[in-house]
């Protein structure tokens, strides 16, 4: 009687939810351990404006929102694919939705080589020949692979830091009895004749849009260069 008993076939569409489901678990593992690496980034960018290096500072932010905008670019796809692979009519989008898990996979892998560890991060700020190269490398590889919005965050990103990180100038030692002036990081200031900090831009400014204009003509020059 054993013998006349067949095996539960799994169908095109029950594959495909367990696919997708593999490809979301990874993801979110992926994402817990890249905020790791996200935050050194941002470290790393506060510590090199601390320096005045504004360039490296502006490479390390870039690498962070290429990473970030690669996990949720993902989790995006798969939520698209998620709603497809539920569908009544799996047939008629199946091989939409095998195209997307195929493609998730590479995605998934590229984000696994961004993971590198904390070592390669750190190269980020080194001036040994080899850390230089590894700038020049990832500085190579963002090009065109982040669009203009995304490079705009980056600048917006940099100029708040600047503003945390900028150090300012020591109070006089005499006639001020116990008034401090420590850098901005510390979080305590002397409130005497500092200017005001800026507020948030809104996002309809002329000046903000005029800003990213010019910022995506440098980039576009520097590309073509």
């Amino acid at each position: 009687m054993g013998s006349n008993q067949s095996t539960p076939k799994i169908s095109a569409q029950d594959r495909a939810i367990l696919d997708m489901k593999n490809q979301r678990d990874k993801l979110r593992q992926y994402q817990k351990r890249i905020t790791v690496i996200t935050d050194r980034e941002k470290s790393i960018a506060k510590e090199c404006l601390a320096r005045g290096n504004k360039e490296k500072a502006l490479l390390a932010l870039r690498q962070k929102k290429y990473q970030e905008s690669l996990l949720a670019k993902t989790d995006s796809q798969l939520e698209q694919l998620e709603k497809l692979t539920s569908s009544v009519e799996f047939a008629l989008v199946q091989k939409d939705v095998l195209y997307g898990l195929k493609q998730g996979t590479q995605v998934l892998q590229q984000i696994h080589r961004e993971m590198g560890g904390l070592e390669a991060v750190e190269k980020l700020m080194g001036e040994s020949e080899e850390a230089r190269a590894y700038q020049q490398e990832i500085s190579e590889a963002l090009a065109g692979q982040m669009s203009n919005e995304d490079e705009d965050e980056v600048e917006d990103e940099l100029e708040r830091l600047e503003q945390e990180t900028v150090v300012l100038p020591k109070a006089p030692s005499q006639g001020l009895g116990h008034e401090v002036v420590h850098d901005a990081a510390d979080g305590i200031v002397d409130d005497h004749d500092l200017p005001d900090v800026p507020t948030s831009i809104a996002g309809h400014d002329p000046e903000r849009l005029q800003k990213q204009r010019e910022r995506a003509k440098a980039r576009k020059i520097a590309l073509n260069a």
